[in-house]
């Protein structure tokens, strides 16, 4: 039996109160109990926080993560339409760009003078497939697809500056997953969404045949039989009712459960774009949010490391309230070419924000630390690299990522 209930679990309904007394007892929420924390209301969401928060100082007292990093937008080319993307373009749009090789090694090499240690890749989806100009981009680079041209910069970017690659690609046979495993630390894709009705006409991803919820799930799925490190989470706001989120946070609990490989959930709220189909569109507000994250806590559990992204919130220092242990990537150098509207924080405000919650601020590397040591979950031409940059905590170790002649 688990202790006592708190007394702020009064204001909760029974169903609510149930669920949350369940997930504090160290159980695992079923169904219906999961579906319940869709409900809260009104006064019941600070007790769904602390709750959260709760659970959350059991898995990680004491201290809140983030990976320093550069963003390597290899293409913003991508052949799926979604309504509220900034990102892809159109192969006639000025702002279209594929990097070149050199200009890649350019951003990595500044990163690892700047002390980062992940180089995370963004791409839009096979853009070859909808983009003869793309084609003849890879051509000139020596590549007849996105997917080798990614793995050889990811192959050059590790061994040319030490950065750790983390590609987020994003839907790959098993065969493309496997080879990036050779060439990266960990992956990432985001699940958005299990909702097929998104899809459907008028839906937000009717445009994008890779955001289809089983073609998603496949593919965690392959990443799991891969024992890859990997990053995903849930889109909120972009029209999923509460439940459906939820529906996705017991998707990715399920593949965790099976595979062990889900390294973090990531909760990333809506932000409505000029110049997209959802510009006028409704933000989620802070205390949908939170209710979101601490949703996410109570579903994983005490272990699993959730976060949200601080650049996306004005006020984002009460997330710390809603069961966060994790900021996610920041970059010193480079902008989140996502959300180019939304600055990153400056990392010594944020280690005050945290250490005034009473929180350490400590940086980790894109693979987490439970995976480090674990040579299932590590490509054999990694697990050196990987390690001298860690410290004993499987953390990152500081100036680690950073080879002579790059320093120099």
């Amino acid at each position: 039996m688990g202790a006592p209930a708190p007394a702020h679990l009064a204001a909760l309904r029974p169903p609510l109160r149930a669920a949350v007394e369940a997930a504090l007892e160290g159980r695992r929420l079923d169904r219906e109990q999961a579906l319940a924390l869709a409900g809260a209301r009104g006064a019941e969401h600070p007790a769904l926080w602390a709750a959260a928060a709760a659970l959350r100082d059991r898995g990680h007292p004491a201290r809140v993560t983030y990976s320093r990093k550069v963003f390597i937008p290899l293409t913003n080319l991508c052949r799926d339409v979604c309504s509220y993307c900034t990102f892809a373009r159109a192969d006639t749009d000025p702002r279209a760009h594929t990097m070149s090789p050199d200009e890649i090694l350019a951003v990595a090499e500044a990163g690892a003078r700047r002390g980062c240690k992940e180089a995370l890749f963004t791409l839009g989806d096979r853009p070859e497939v909808r983009f003869e100009s793309h084609r003849r981009a890879l051509r000139r680079f020596g590549h007849g697809s996105t997917h080798s041209y990614l793995v050889a910069m990811c192959r050059r970017v590790l061994e040319e500056t030490g950065l750790l690659p983390h590609p987020n690609a994003g839907i790959l046979s098993r065969r493309e997953l496997a080879e990036l495993r050779e060439v990266s630390a960990s992956q990432g894709m985001m699940l958005e969404s299990v909702s097929d009705r998104l899809c459907g006409p008028g839906g937000p991803h009717e445009g994008a045949p890779d955001k289809r919820p089983a073609t998603r799930l496949a593919m965690l799925r392959r990443a799991g039989e891969l024992r890859i490190p990997f990053t995903s989470g849930i889109l909120i706001g972009i029209g999923e009712t509460p439940a459906e989120r939820v529906e996705a946070l017991l998707a990715l609990r399920d593949l965790h459960e099976r595979y062990g490989h889900i390294q973090e959930v990531i909760v990333q709220n809506f932000r409505a774009k000029p110049d997209t189909p959802m510009a006028a569109a409704g933000e989620p507000g802070l205390v949908e949010l939170m209710s979101a994250c601490a949703s996410a806590r109570l579903v994983m559990g005490p272990q699993m490391s959730v976060q949200a992204p601080p650049n996306l919130s004005a006020d984002y220092g009460p997330l710390l309230l809603s069961g966060i242990n994790d900021w996610g990537g920041i970059s010193p150098l480079t902008p989140d070419f996502v959300n180019p509207e939304a600055p990153w924080p400056e990392i010594g405000r944020l280690a005050r924000l945290c250490e005034d919650a009473g929180y350490a601020l400590r940086e980790r590397l894109t693979i987490y630390p439970r995976y480090v040591a674990d040579d299932e979950f590590l490509a054999p031409g990694l697990r050196a690299h990987v390690r001298a940059m860690a410290d004993a905590e499987g953390l990152a170790r500081p100036g680690a990522a950073v080879p002579a002649a790059v320093a120099a």
